[in-house]
């Protein structure tokens, strides 16, 4: 049987996506269709995007644009726990998701309802060895799209909702000039120093 740790290297493999996950680089190159977005590869975010690439294993949910959007959209429905960076991008990527794809990220939202994650049920040593439908099994996660419910549709709107609340505070930080110089500053000064590797 498939393990999970198989599993997520073959997925790295595909994506061309480094080998450790990106675990080893200091900045996060995100883009938003043609927009670049870096932003730091904070230790808290290296702990929750463990457990996020994991789920892309058993959700099946590709490491495209849409894909992150339909994963934020079922981890936030399945529960983050303490993870506060998983709160924050999956409330900022579930808002992007009903821009962009409306009806494929309610899908996952109301798939979400009905699946435990990894933030709150079980830990990512105790996973990664174990076989991807056991895993699958013991989360509950449905193998197809959820049929929304009202219920469903009234909580992801509340989630939208609040993702955009937090989307608009985080840009009005972002680009206050003083965050905007420090941001200049640093990414620049990563980008300098890949330069230097590369030479």
């Amino acid at each position: 049987m498939v393990t999970m740790r198989a599993a997520r290297d073959e997925a790295f493999r595909e994506a061309g996506i480094p080998p450790d996950g990106g675990d080893s680089e200091p900045w996060v190159d995100f883009k938003l269709g043609p927009l670049p977005m870096p932003f730091p590869n904070t230790d808290a975010r290296r702990r929750t995007v463990k457990l996020h690439d994991l789920h892309h294993v058993l959700t099946g949910y590709r490491t495209d644009i849409l894909g992150e959007f339909e994963i934020s959209a079922w981890e936030l429905a399945a529960g983050c726990g303490r993870f506060g960076v998983a709160w924050y991008l999956n409330l900022m990527g579930l808002t992007a998701g009903l821009v962009s794809a409306p009806g494929r990220t309610l899908r996952a939202f109301a798939r979400g309802r009905h699946s435990d994650t990894l933030y709150t049920a079980l830990s990512f040593d105790e996973v990664l060895d174990q076989p991807v439908d056991e895993v699958r099994a013991r989360l509950r996660v449905l193998a197809g799209p959820g049929t929304p419910t009202p219920s469903d549709v009234l909580r992801f709107g509340l989630a939208a909702l609040a993702g955009a609340a937090l989307g608009l505070v985080t840009f009005t930080i972002a680009l206050s000039p003083v965050m905007l110089a420090a941001w200049v500053l640093s990414y620049g000064a990563y980008r300098r120093q890949l330069k230097h590797r590369a030479a």
